[in-house]
């Protein structure tokens, strides 16, 4: 494994490795909305992953990496929600304690699950910069191994394991279009994607007020500050360096979608799918609609990412 990027020969052994614990999650179909897109589409539905999220995935291939030498002091990682509660239900899993530095102004309903999974919580204010010098100061009094949201290899490889299923449960796929805020979902997605097929077209789906990944892909400069704008919580996060090498090398193209039209795609997921999924999920199928004529025609993966969500404060 290099130091910033998974081979796809990453991905096949986290699929091995975090077979005894994660769930082969479903992949579903819907003919009205295969209609009213026009194209075949086929959703994987992380939701209804461990802890509620595709984060387990990642999550679950770092502990399970780990020499037992390295693991005894635990693990420690920064998170506003489903990265954290995956991170601490992975932990479990081997026996090991998990730190996880939540900022402030978290969505309460991700607290409550990190603290249930018995994360040991450290607050924090809510930037970037605060997240990251919290961990490091309880990395530094605790000894615990960082597993950081995106930027891990070990992460990535494990996010990538969705996309081995997805192809297999499909029959095979001509696009796949993965929400992007870090990057460690949609890095690692692309990277086992054309590990099966180099002719996969890949997309990200992207809030327009969290548009860095765009941004950065279309400046050919990583943008390395901004304050985000949107209601999709799990995307706001700066994409890391190494995740933009990874679309830049796998020629992802992003796609971005204004919050109106997340949310009344997120509603059209309800109706239609009767899945819970989280605002932030919504976004693949929202960049489907607003270009359909990229898409029609096409067997398109779409992969849901989480249904952690407060029903005490719905985006609608």
């Amino acid at each position: 494994m290099s130091l910033s990027l998974p081979a796809f020969a990453d991905i096949q052994d986290a699929a091995a490795r975090i077979a005894p614990h994660a769930v082969v999650t479903p992949v579903v179909n819907h003919a009205a909305l295969d209609a009213l897109t026009d194209a075949h589409l086929y959703f994987k539905c992380e939701n209804l992953q461990r802890g509620g999220a595709f984060k387990f995935r990642g999550a679950c291939n770092a502990v399970w990496s780990l020499t037992d030498e390295q693991a005894k002091c635990g693990v420690v990682t920064h998170s506003s929600g489903n990265h954290g509660n995956a991170l601490a239900i992975a932990a479990a899993t081997r026996g090991i304690a998990a730190h996880v530095v939540v900022p402030e102004g978290a969505v309460r309903a991700k607290v409550e699950a990190i603290e249930r999974a018995g994360a040991i919580v450290h607050r924090c204010a809510a930037t970037i910069a605060a997240r990251e010098a919290k961990a490091a100061d309880v990395q530094q009094a605790t000894g615990a191994v960082m597993v950081h949201p995106y930027a891990d290899p070990r992460v990535m490889a494990g996010q990538g394991t969705a996309v081995l299923e997805l192809w297999q449960q499909s029959g095979g796929l001509e696009a796949i279009i993965a929400p992007v805020g870090g990057g460690g979902l949609l890095s690692g997605c692309a990277i086992a994607a054309h590990g099966l097929a180099s002719a996969i077209r890949m997309y990200g789906a992207e809030p327009s007020g969290a548009a860095d990944a765009a941004q950065s892909l279309a400046s050919g400069t990583r943008v390395d500050h901004f304050v985000p704008n949107t209601v999709c919580d799990g995307l706001r996060a700066l994409i890391g360096a190494p995740n933009l090498e990874a679309l830049r090398e796998h020629r992802v193209e992003v796609i971005t979608v204004s919050d109106e039209e997340t949310i009344a795609a997120m509603k059209l997921l309800w109706q239609q799918l009767k899945l819970v999924v989280e605002v932030s999920s919504a976004t693949v199928f929202a960049a489907v609609l607003k270009q359909r004529e990229r898409f029609a025609g096409r067997r398109v993966g779409l992969v849901l990412t989480g249904g952690n969500v407060d029903l005490d404060a719905l985006p609608w």
